[in-house]
């Protein structure tokens, strides 16, 4: 059904009618950053930086609560390190599919310290084909990117065949960190306190940050959109963007896109927030934080979704959407990390779809 197109307001006429004899079924797409996923004995960046039993199997039920509480039938993992641990507990409640597209890297002095964390997808239903996202070459020449690139964290791109929906292209991303790489080796000065340094991260090590979430995120656009218009598949984009979608390095993935594109548009392509699409977006004050730094909120995690998941067109695949956000653990007011839980939200959509009776 995601990928009718109609001809005349008869077959229009028809749709409707169908529609009001089947019956429906529910699915949930979810995504959740894990705070540094490593099982003991391994350790994240650092020696000292890992969990004792206690922190762990606190780790281990807050993950099982959330994702209980969701029951998800998809769900986008980011900053797994430990990947078998993770795929053992994802079987465990009830998501036997599961897949990553790289492996953490091990310190070559101390082989349990794992540096580059991975993104992983769980999931209910099989998946059709999964494999990393590989940039287009011609796409990089343009962007006057022609060295060998590597994303940080390399998107899974899955996709998956849905009863009564239909096919779904699905994108888990990871973007680049806000965090800024040193350029003290540039300056031969390793004084952390020099005030030229300080100065250089603040303005050019923060732009380059931009630019290489952006230039993540262009890649991933460009493929997601070529998908749509390609293969005419329903698709979503979702993870830890690390960056508010507004902000110049991330604002066109949605700021050119009607949301009410007519479905029966073919050649109609573009993402749009989720949350504004969603029937319960009206019940919050505003689009809940995933994230909070120094005290303030900040939307770091979005689902974004081709023209197929607006329930208010006529002829969309989908019946009702619900914007979800589990975000009681997270503390405003806390300065630190707490290891034992996430420091992101865990956010999702509900969509209802139409099942026709045999």
């Amino acid at each position: 059904m995601a990928n009718c197109k109609y001809q005349s307001k008869i077959e229009v006429i028809e749709f409707l009618i169908s529609r009001a004899m089947a019956k429906t079924t529910r699915y949930t797409i979810a995504t959740l950053n894990l705070l540094n996923f490593a099982a003991p004995p391994y350790s994240f960046y650092q020696l000292h930086e890992s969990y004792n039993d206690t922190q762990w199997q606190t780790k281990l039920q807050f993950i099982t609560g959330m994702i209980e509480h969701l029951n998800p039938t998809i769900i986008a993992f980011q900053e797994v390190f430990s990947i078998q641990t993770l795929q053992l507990l994802c079987e465990d409640l009830g998501l036997p599919y599961f897949t990553t597209v790289a492996t953490p890297k091990p310190d070559p002095v101390y082989p349990n310290v794992l540096f580059n964390p991975v993104v992983a997808v769980a999931s209910k239903v099989p998946f059709k084909t999964a494999q990393a996202l590989e940039p287009c070459p011609e796409l990089l020449e343009y962007l006057n990117n022609q060295q060998h690139f590597e994303f940080n964290r390399t998107p899974v791109k899955c996709t998956f065949e849905l009863p009564g929906f239909g096919e779904l292209a699905l994108y888990a991303v990871h973007f680049k960190s806000q965090r800024v790489h040193s350029m003290a080796h540039m300056l031969k000065n390793e004084n952390q306190d020099d005030p030229l340094l300080n100065l250089l991260h603040q303005t050019v090590g923060q732009m380059q940050s931009q630019i290489s979430r952006s230039l993540e995120a262009s890649i991933v656009y460009y493929d997601a959109l070529k998908t749509q218009r390609e293969k005419h598949t329903p698709t979503i984009v979702l993870g830890d963007f690390n960056d508010h979608i507004t902000n110049a390095a991330l604002s066109f993935m949605t700021q050119s896109f009607p949301p009410n594109t007519d479905l029966s548009l073919p050649d109609s392509v573009g993402l749009a927030d989720v949350f504004h699409l969603a029937d319960n977006a009206f019940s919050f004050d505003k689009k809940p934080p995933s994230h909070y730094y120094h005290g303030k909120g900040n939307v770091l995690d979005y689902i974004l979704a081709s023209k197929e998941f607006n329930p208010h067109m006529p002829t969309s695949p989908i019946n009702a959407l619900r914007y979800i956000s589990l975000d009681k653990h997270l503390d405003p007011e806390r300065s630190d990390e707490d290891i034992r839980y996430s420091d992101h939200a865990s956010i999702a959509i509900e969509f209802e779809v139409y099942i026709q009776s045999a």
